[in-house]
Formats: structure tokens, C-alpha cells, sequence
């Protein structure tokens, strides 16, 4: 058995909480190194939303439970190299990690080529981390609008990653600030120790892989 049911009462809670409607909030199942029986629980609880952080790691578990389970939605919540972006762009329905203008480009082209392109979240490092992806908060307007209006990409949504060793409200705040002054309706923030504040903050997606599922364990992992 998942933890399906208490996270579920949790961001509904923490919903009611700030004042919102549950319904508002989505629950993205980090589903990245974990063995597929916890996998297939979420799944037989019927939950459909699941996120990913590499292109190689989906693609050897997903196609089977997909063929199994009907209406799955795969979210790359992971960094995302340019040379995966033929894969990445066949295989998940919402890319969160478009973080820099090369990457931006060759997504273009590509959805060019296709006359098509998944949903794309604009990754912004609220935190300015050396070590970390996305966009620098103050280039996070001009990046946006160069997506949208250049290069045509379908950018419908907002992601950060908080510094860890920082309380999160700050960063929660910047991001959705950015939204709103771009007219973004989707805020992708908040994962298992924080996604009550994120959701206090204006959250429409939290990615929970921890909490749900249970510490990670790579040596179990299997194909699907």
C-alpha cells in the first residue's frame, strides 16, 4: 500500500487551508528510482500523474505500464540534455525543465519539424545555485517572452527547486511572482518536506516521491 491516501488528504488540507479549492492543486508521484511493484500500487490506486528526472530511466519502465494503465501522464521534472530531446519530446507529455535558450532552440526545431511539442514549464533557479539548472531570476521575464513570442514554444507553466539548506516561502514567493507578471497559470513547486508551503503559496503541481512511495531504493529497480 502507497501513501496515496495521506498525501492526497494532506494537499487537500493544506488547500482548504490557504483558502483554495483542492481541486487546483495536482499531485506529480516522483516516480524516479523506485521499484516498479510501488509504482504499480499508486497506479492500481488509480492515480494517473507521475514525474520522471531522466529520459533513459522512463523509457525502460513506462512503456509496459502504460500499455496496462490507461490515461498516464509523464512529466520530465529532470535536467535535460540537448541530445535527448528527440526522446524526451516522443515520450513525455510536459517537459518542467526548460532552463537555458540552446535547449529552448533545439526544442523549437524540433517541434517545428513534428508540428507538435509537449507542454513546457520554464525551470527558474530562485536560489542563483552554482550547482543547479534553470534561469536566473532576473532573466526570467526576457527568457519567457523570447520562448513564446520567437521561438513559438508552448510555455504554459513555472518550476523551481529551492535551496535545500534555505527556507522554501521565499523562493515559493519569487516564483509565483514571475508567474503572475507572465501570465503563467501553472507553479510547478513543493516536494515531500515542503509541498504544504508551496501549496500555501500558490502551488497548482507538487512533485512528492518520498512521502508516497517510501526511501528510494535503486538496486530495485525493474523494467516495466
Amino acid at each position: 500500500m502507497s501513501g496515496l491516501t495521506d498525501i492526497t488528504k494532506r494537499i487537500d488540507h493544506a488547500a482548504r487551508e490557504a483558502g483554495r479549492d483542492p481541486a487546483s492543486v495536482r499531485l506529480i508521484a516522483v516516480s524516479k528510482v523506485q521499484p516498479l511493484a510501488r509504482i504499480e500500487a499508486v497506479l492500481e490506486e488509480g492515480h494517473r500523474l507521475f514525474g520522471e528526472n531522466r529520459v533513459q530511466e522512463a523509457q525502460s519502465k513506462w512503456p509496459g505500464l502504460r500499455d496496462r494503465y490507461d490515461g498516464v501522464e509523464l512529466h520530465l521534472i529532470g535536467p535535460l540534455q540537448t541530445n535527448k530531446v528527440k526522446p524526451a519530446m516522443d515520450f513525455f507529455d510536459t517537459i518542467q525543465s526548460l532552463d537555458r535558450t540552446r535547449l529552448a532552440v533545439k526544442i523549437a526545431t524540433e517541434a517545428q519539424e513534428r508540428g507538435s511539442c509537449p507542454d513546457l514549464y520554464v525551470q527558474v533557479n530562485t536560489g542563483a545555485e552554482k550547482q543547479k539548472a534553470g534561469i536566473a531570476p532576473d532573466e526570467a521575464d526576457a527568457f519567457i517572452a523570447r520562448c513564446r513570442e520567437e521561438l513559438d514554444l508552448p510555455v504554459i507553466g513555472i518550476m523551481a527547486i529551492p535551496p535545500a539548506d534555505e527556507a522554501p516561502d521565499t523562493h515559493f514567493d519569487l516564483l509565483a511572482r514571475i508567474a503572475e507578471r507572465n501570465g503563467i497559470a501553472e507553479i510547478s513547486m513543493g516536494m515531500s518536506a515542503d509541498f504544504e508551503t508551496a501549496i500555501a503559496n500558490g502551488a497548482t503541481s507538487v512533485r512528492v516521491g518520498s512521502a508516497l512511495f517510501g526511501t528510494r531504493d535503486p538496486s530495485a529497480v525493474t523494467q516495466g
